[in-house]
């Protein structure tokens, strides 16, 4: 890390939602931080600084990925504590947007901080040229704008803006800051209205809801055709806006509509349906109010609202079970890695032509901000990928339709398009030497840029060499004759081909082998609807015969002759995070979820989970009896941490050997590393010594859970998974404590088909399938 990029002391002014994120994040990175705001709330109220902690405290998901983090934000007024401003270095703006209001603070802010000290503005619209007006050069030389996105811990992308006066060491120094420290993918932008990301993030959802109402398409429907087919998450057009907040996407909207120039298309879908305006009139402002676009219902039911029969979508509905044909083909196309868009784009029902022309002026408004607003494909790319969680960027989508084919659709939908796209020949992205190049206006194609240390397998890979590949997982090659496993499957389930990549690393590499993706998720665990089947049929063979596979692909991992290394993000859950615990180190990004969650479905990990908790915990406490326990309430509970910190609680993460990464755009750099560091003394682990837990033990867990169950705390059918759990590492009464890895996964798989057998897991699945 370049020391310039060191901050000593940091404040952040205004404690409202994005203030607070901010200064949370800030306390994640381990740095102290100082956040400010009024100095008194409403009567009887705490300070608002003061507030916003608790509100932190109870976040969910939980902005603080420790609660003792908190103690390193000290909260005071702008009153009282002003002065302590002299002292920083770094400030951070966070205040309401009103540039009356902002502008009066950045006078203030000249006057007391120090000649050193960098200024900035979360501002998300106010271009810098006005916050900035009437401030002293020395001022405008250290101001920038640093554009968090909501939720800030989750929420990957920084959108860094100079302005005309901003010098290069500040824009270096704040770019290096938010990567390393803060964790974010920084994007650097010029000092246009609404920048990058909700210039086209904001107008890809405006669209999607004018072509829905204006087309009569089922809300339901619409999401799941503006969501995973297109590759954007599954919330789509107004699944988000419930999540975001309908009244506050309608300030947004007009804010952005009031600050673009004049005949920008956005104007065309900048203002409000009617059946918007009713339902912000009617408290309907999505997630945070009665509902929204969705609610629930009676008896818990989800329910949508039937805007496609009923003019002001009052008459509510139960959610169609039915994907569109488009949505189900994409889905079918993606399980066996083909190009979803095809299914879209070959689609002429009306549900179909909705999805086309929303993709169409999607894709010819991002083209039209080049070169006026950037004059590099990749930047729009990136604040898609990075602020609105998009799978592929614009750009990257227009490749995979092709310039001629694009043309063609929109020709037949009679969509304009911008010469940027009208004209264009050539793809944006290209592949020259085994380097990904991507398409600058004046310079042509140019090396895609990344900060050093910073990669990104999605893009990687189009120069990687595979080695092996099927449906669910490749083999890739890296520098230095590196292995690298990548699952692919839907969310990352494990199935027997999965497995085949470990065992094929695990057996072909004289390096080191990583195990890795840069999906939203690591892995989901096992594909449950295999063992679904499976159980239906009864077929308890191949059910004990897939877990043996499991098995010794991971254990071959476990021992092969090189360092493998685990480089998880997201979830990573059961069969997932137990290939994880056979790596010999993690590399964990920051926001990570592991455990081992067999138990909700009346299941028990036998990929090893319960045999390699039971070994850390003995390892941690030096007691068979403790290990045996510490082990049955965690897998017992389905136990999980949101964060390397919480989830070393649970043995899941080892602070002496695996690595917290803060960016996780920097896992597979951070894990190659972890790799040559290991190599020159590496030794393979040694079988470990394994004694069962003493029997003794059974009668103190089966009184627990009978407590529970006369309590109405566990069910019956809890108790029965819990007492499988016991079996893996109690000693049975007839034999003794004497043990071995490969009866504890013998154990595992006995336990697995036991509760496999029963009605209530199989009723416990078929919930979980279902919801």
């Amino acid at each position: 890390m370049s020391e310039s990029s060191v901050f000593e002391k940091i404040a952040v002014i205004g404690a409202g939602t994005m203030g607070s994120g901010i200064a949370a994040q800030i306390a994640n990175a381990g740095l102290p931080v100082l956040l400010l705001d009024l100095p008194e709330g409403r009567p009887g109220e705490k300070p608002p600084a003061a507030a916003a902690i608790d509100r932190l405290l109870a976040s969910d998901p939980p902005q603080l990925m420790h609660n003792e983090r908190a103690r390193l934000i000290t909260t005071g007024s702008i009153d009282d504590d002003f002065h302590r401003l002299a002292e920083c270095d770094l400030v951070i703006e966070a205040v309401i947007e009103q540039l009356p209001v902002k502008q009066a603070l950045y006078h203030r802010l000249f006057q007391t901080v120090s000649q050193s000290c960098i200024v900035t503005s979360n501002t998300s619209t106010i271009p810098i040229r006005l916050l900035t007006k009437g401030l002293p050069g020395s001022f405008c030389r250290r101001f920038a704008i640093t554009h968090y996105f909501n939720p800030v811990r989750y929420m990957r992308l920084l959108e860094l803006v100079r302005g005309t006066q901003t010098t290069d060491a500040v824009i270096d120094r704040l770019a290096d800051f938010n990567d390393r420290q803060l964790g974010k993918g920084v994007v650097i932008c010029a000092d246009t209205p609404g920048f990058l990301g909700n210039r086209v993030g904001v107008y890809a959802l405006q669209v999607g809801l004018h072509e829905a109402l204006k087309a009569g398409i089922s809300i339901e429907d619409a999401d799941a055709l503006m969501g995973r087919p297109l590759g954007i998450p599954k919330t789509g057009i107004f699944g988000l806006y419930d999540l975001i907040g309908i009244d506050l996407m309608s300030d947004v909207v007009a804010s952005l509509r009031s600050i673009l120039p004049e005949g920008d298309d956005f104007d065309s879908v900048g203002s409000d349906p009617g059946l918007v305006t009713a339902m912000i009139a009617q408290g309907y402002t999505g997630n945070k109010g009665k509902g929204g676009f969705y609610r629930t219902g009676p008896q818990g039911r989800r329910e949508v609202r039937a805007v496609e029969a009923v003019a002001d979508g009052s008459v509510w509905r139960g959610l169609k079970k039915e994907l569109p044909p488009a949505a189900l083909k994409a889905a079918q196309a993606q399980a066996r890695q083909r190009e979803p868009l095809d299914a879209v784009l070959q689609d002429n029902t009306k549900e179909g032509q909705f999805a086309r022309v929303c993709l169409l002026r999607i894709l010819s408004y991002a083209a039209s901000l080049i070169p006026e607003v950037t004059d590099r494909a990749q930047n729009i790319d990136d604040a898609m990928k990075l602020g609105f969680n998009w799978q592929r960027g614009p750009f990257e989508l227009i490749d995979a339709i092709g310039a001629d084919r694009l043309r063609a659709l929109a020709l037949q939908a009679d969509i304009a398009l911008p010469r940027q796209l009208a004209d264009r020949k050539t793809s944006y992205y290209r592949v020259i030497q085994n380097q990904l190049e991507a398409a600058h206006y004046k310079k042509g194609y140019q090396p895609v840029e990344m900060a050093p240390g910073v990669m990104r397998l999605s893009m990687m890979r189009r120069c990687l060499p595979v080695i092996a590949g099927n449906e669910a997982a490749s083999l890739y090659r890296l520098d230095d004759d590196m292995r690298l496993v990548e699952f692919h499957s839907k969310a990352n389930a494990l199935t027997d081909q999965s497995m085949e990549i470990v065992s094929a690393a695990a057996a072909d590499c004289d390096s080191g082998v990583i195990i890795h993706n840069d999906a939203q998720h690591f892995s989901a665990g096992v594909d449950l609807t295999h063992f679904q089947s499976l159980i239906l049929a009864r077929d308890w063979d191949e059910i004990d015969a897939f877990l043996n596979r499991f098995q010794q692909a991971v254990r071959a991992l476990k021992y092969t002759d090189v360092p493998v290394i685990g480089a998880p993000s997201g979830l990573a859950a059961g069969g997932g995070f137990e290939v994880l615990m056979h790596c010999d180190r993690l590399a964990v990004h920051a926001n990570s979820v592991m455990g081992l969650v067999e138990s909700a479905v009346g299941l028990v990990p036998s990929g090893g989970g319960v045999k390699e908790s039971y070994l850390r915990w003995h390892a941690a406490t030096g007691d068979w009896q403790k290990a045996a326990w510490q082990t049955w309430m965690q897998i017992g509970y389905g136990r999980t941490g949101s964060s390397p910190e919480l989830a070393a609680r649970f043995q899941y993460f080892r602070p002496a050997c695996d690595i917290s990464v803060m960016n996780r755009d920097r896992l597979l750099a951070t894990a190659m590393q972890t790799i040559r560091d290991m190599q020159a003394d590496y030794q393979p682990p040694s079988p470990p010594t394994v004694c069962l837990a003493p029997h003794a033990g059974l009668a103190a867990m089966d009184s627990f859970m009978q407590a529970g169950v006369d309590k109405g705390q566990f069910t019956a059918h809890n108790k029965t998974v819990a007492m499988a759990i016991a079996s893996i590492i109690i000693s049975d009464d007839a034999e003794g404590t004497d043990s071995d890895e490969q009866a504890l996964y013998d154990r595992e798989r006995r336990a697995f088909i036991s509760l496999a057998k029963t009605e209530e897991t199989t009723a416990m699945i078929a919930r979980m399938l279902s919801g």
